[in-house]
Order: C-alpha cells, then sequence, then structure tokens
C-alpha cells in the first residue's frame, strides 16, 4: 500500500470513529434529557399531590426545589442532543410537564375560583365589576362549590360570608367583599370557558385552558426562534419549567394567557414592517388588557426606535386595543371597570414600602421614603437605555432587561408573575434571570414559614441578583452561555 493511500485509509477510520463516537455522545445525551424531564415529571406529580403550603410550607418548597433541578439537569443534558431530535424531545416535555399541572386541584393559589365566579355572573348577563362575591345581588347564582356551608368552611382557604344566621357560610374566592380586578380581556376569556363548561365541572376547564395556552406558547416559541435562525433549544426554558405546570396550569392563572400574547406580540415587532409592527402592537395591548402587568414588555417592543411614527406604529394599537376592550364593559357596568386594582396596590405595600417586604433590595441599602423614587428612576434608566440601544430585531432581549429588573426592585410575593420574565428567558436564552422566577416561589411559598418577614424577599432575591450579575460578566469575557 503506497503512503497516499495508507493516510487515506486512515483519515476514514479516524472519520468513521469519530462518527460513531459523536453518536454514541448523541444517544446518551438524548437518553440523559429524557430521563430527567421522566423524573422531572414524576416528581412534579408528587408536588402537586402535595398538600403542605398550609401545614408544611418548608417541606413543600423542598419538593419545588428537587423540581427545579431536575429542570436544570434536563436543559444541561438537552444541549448535548441533536438537532434533529430536540423538537419531538421538547414537545412531548412540554405536554408531559403540562399535563402532571391537572392531577389535582389548585394547591397554592384560590384566583381561579375568582376566575369561575366572574364567567359564571358574565353568563348571566351580569356585569362583573358590578357586584362583589358576597353581595345579595348575585345570591341565586351561588352553588355548593364555590359558597360550601357548614363543615366545608373548615378549609384554611375558605372567607366567611356574613349575614347568613349561626350556620357557617363561606366561599372559596379571596377577597369576596371586592370587586373584580381583572381587565377585559381575561374577563371575556372567563366567560369563553364557563360557557364551553360541561355542568358541575368546578376546576377543570379553567386548568385544561390554561394548559392548552402554555402549549399554545411553547408552540410561539418555537415559531419564532425558527424565523429567527435561533437555537429551538431555548423553548425548553419555558416547556419544562416548574412554574408553568404550577402556576399556569394547576392554579390556573391568566397570566399565561398575556403571556401568549406578549410573546406573539414581540414575535411581530421583530419581524418588522409597518403592518407586522402594528398586528403586534395590537396582541400587545391585548396581553395589557389580559393582566396589565405585561405592559413592562413595551420598551422592549420600541427597541432601537429612533422615530416616532415608528414608536406610533406598535403603542397606537396597543393602547388602541385596551380602550376598545374596556368600551363595552364601561358601557354595561355600573361600578368602576377597575375594581379592587387601588385596594390590591395599598394591601401590597407599594405605595408604603415599610408596611411589607416590597422593595426588599432596595429597603436594604436607602431609607424606606427613598424606595419608590429611586425605583421610578431606575426603571426609567433600564428603559431608556433599552428603547435608545436595544436591538430591533431583537425586542425579547430588551423586554427581559426592563422586566427582570422591575421584578429585581420591586421584589414581589406572587410566584406566578414571573411567567411572562420565564417566556422572555426562553425567546433570549440568559438563563441565569430564571433565578427571579424561583426567588418569588421561595417567597411566596415560605412566607408563613418566616413570619412574612422582608428578610425572606431580601435573601431569596438578593441571591437571584448575585446570581445575574455574576453570570452577565462570565458571558462578557467567555462566551454567550445562552439558554440550553
Amino acid at each position: 500500500m503506497n503512503p497516499r493511500t495508507a493516510r487515506t485509509a486512515t483519515a476514514r477510520t479516524t472519520t468513521a470513529r469519530t462518527a460513531t463516537a459523536r453518536t454514541a455522545t448523541a444517544r446518551t445525551a438524548t437518553a440523559l434529557a429524557a430521563a430527567a424531564l421522566a423524573a422531572l415529571t414524576a416528581v412534579l406529580v408528587l408536588t402537586l399531590r402535595y398538600d403542605g403550603y398550609h401545614t408544611d410550607p418548608a417541606g413543600l418548597f423542598r419538593w419545588y426545589a428537587a423540581c427545579w433541578t431536575l429542570f436544570a439537569l434536563a436543559l444541561l443534558a438537552l444541549r448535548g442532543v441533536p438537532t434533529a431530535r430536540v423538537v419531538p424531545l421538547l414537545l412531548a416535555g412540554a405536554l408531559a410537564v403540562a399535563v402532571t399541572g391537572l392531577v389535582a386541584p389548585p394547591r397554592t393559589s384560590t384566583d381561579s375560583y375568582r376566575y369561575a365566579w366572574d364567567g359564571r355572573v358574565q353568563a348571566a348577563g351580569i356585569s362583573p365589576y358590578d357586584h362583589a362575591p358576597q353581595d345579595p345581588q348575585p345570591a341565586r347564582l351561588r352553588d355548593a362549590w364555590l359558597f360550601p356551608t357548614g363543615a366545608d368552611c373548615a378549609g384554611p382557604d375558605r372567607a366567611r360570608i356574613p349575614g347568613h344566621g349561626p350556620a357557617p357560610h363561606c366561599t372559596r374566592i379571596n377577597r369576596p367583599a371586592a370587586h373584580t380586578i381583572y381587565p377585559p380581556v381575561a374577563e371575556a376569556y372567563f366567560l369563553a370557558v364557563d360557557r364551553l363548561s360541561p355542568q358541575g365541572a368546578r376546576h377543570k376547564p379553567l386548568q385544561i385552558g390554561a394548559g392548552l395556552i402554555s402549549l399554545g406558547v411553547t408552540g410561539a416559541l418555537l415559531l419564532i426562534l425558527r424565523r429567527r435562525g435561533q437555537d429551538l433549544r431555548r423553548a425548553a426554558c419555558w416547556a419544562w419549567c416548574p412554574a408553568v405546570p404550577i402556576e399556569a396550569v394547576n392554579n390556573a392563572h391568566v397570566d399565561v394567557l398575556g403571556v401568549l400574547f406578549a410573546v406573539t406580540g414581540l414575535g411581530l415587532v421583530a419581524a418588522g414592517g409597518p403592518a407586522r409592527r402594528a398586528a403586534g402592537g395590537l396582541a400587545l395591548g391585548a396581553a395589557v388588557a389580559t393582566k396589565l402587568m405585561p405592559a413592562i414588555v413595551l420598551p422592549g417592543a420600541l427597541s432601537g426606535v429612533r422615530r416616532f411614527r415608528d414608536a406610533a406604529a406598535v403603542l397606537v394599537p396597543a393602547a388602541a386595543f385596551v380602550l376598545l376592550g374596556y368600551l363595552p364593559y364601561v358601557l354595561l357596568s355600573h361600578g368602576s371597570v377597575f375594581g379592587y386594582l387601588g385596594g390590591y396596590l395599598d394591601e401590597e405595600g407599594y405605595d408604603e414600602p415599610s408596611a411589607g417586604s416590597r422593595y426588599a433590595l432596595l429597603r436594604l441599602v436607602l431609607p424606606d421614603s427613598w424606595a419608590f423614587p429611586v425605583l421610578i428612576a431606575a426603571m426609567a434608566g433600564v428603559s431608556l437605555r433599552v428603547m435608545w440601544r436595544g436591538d430591533p430585531q431583537r425586542p425579547w432581549s430588551g423586554a427581559l432587561l426592563v422586566t427582570g429588573w422591575a421584578f429585581a426592585l420591586l421584589t414581589p410575593g406572587y410566584s406566578w408573575y414571573a411567567l411572562l420574565l420565564i417566556a422572555l428567558v426562553a425567546l433570549d436564552g440568559r438563563w441565569e434571570w430564571l433565578g427571579i422566577a424561583l426567588a418569588g416561589a421561595a417567597v411566596y411559598v415560605l412566607a408563613p414559614e418566616f413570619d412574612y418577614r422582608a428578610a425572606l424577599s431580601t435573601t431569596a432575591y438578593g441571591i437571584a441578583v448575585l446570581l445575574v450579575l455574576l453570570a452577565s460578566a462570565v458571558r462578557r469575557r467567555t462566551f454567550s452561555g445562552r439558554c440550553a
């Protein structure tokens, strides 16, 4: 054999061995990802069947921590899965993870009971903004599920209904003396679920609807990432995240609908062109008219905008959608369509920082009275930077920056707010911001264990912010480090 033939044969042998090794590595990574997903699914089922929110918050959070650990392992394993296998594995995992949210009634929130009531009231031709659940006018719509009596009122999540004599009357609906707080798109969704639900279905239709919407978010993420030529693995940051089955599906929070509209809107804005930017503005308006909070992504939607007409192409349709969405309810209602919004802000301490655990990180270094003005100044600075220097082809990057820092400085106590943040992480890939979502879960679940002290928020969100700062510094020095 001449030397050239020998070298060719050696090269072919080396190539074959390399291909075999890569195939084996890919199979191993796929098997590890599938195993981590199976374990995550099993632990999620056990977590959602563990009714420890009122009796054992520390034990419940240990289950949460196990879920998040398996989630991280699944993301790491997904990095080595061949591109051709990513989408089937990702979708199978998304379905399995979402279905776990259906294994139990809502565990850590009673918000969905208000949703069911608002849908029922509207189906009876009554504006949901006109009466509180305990008011006598809609009393004919009460049933034993939402308004138990007698021994069924012994649960820790029951609110007493006054004026019914010695026998206890109560409701599963939180704040029964308060008018609804939800915007018009959310109310339209509640009505649609009520109309489509069979008699006696109780909480399941809302959970199933939220599960389908969460899968819709996964589909929207994959579509946007594919069109942008980005790694589809990023969508797993949403599809496999434990917060999705817990908060979006099991607790059926309507935030997931706002997330779907927000993701769709940002995708349309990124596509460019006046028509698509206007359509994106409409979708963002629908997001705001679902839960108000998605308004925080608007600076991201204006990333890199230099001309007033380009900004107006997004903001005018968004504002028009919100106003027109409220209009029918304004015309049909006798009371304020903002309901309990003002009372909620007071209750949560957003107007009085010293009264609760809001602004925990700011209050660590500033007087309480400075917290709100400094928050406004900081968020204005971040928003202006995003709008001036942001990438118009990646509006979700700026939206993630604004949303992430808003959460870090506000230190909210409700974990489902972070669903929007998680979807933005999936679009942009900066996994370190997921720590903010985990911090919110820690604060929400462990608050009773720590007597609702601000130190819990300071510690949880402080660790999350340190993770963001460290990961960002490492990324700038070494590699892109995107999610999955």
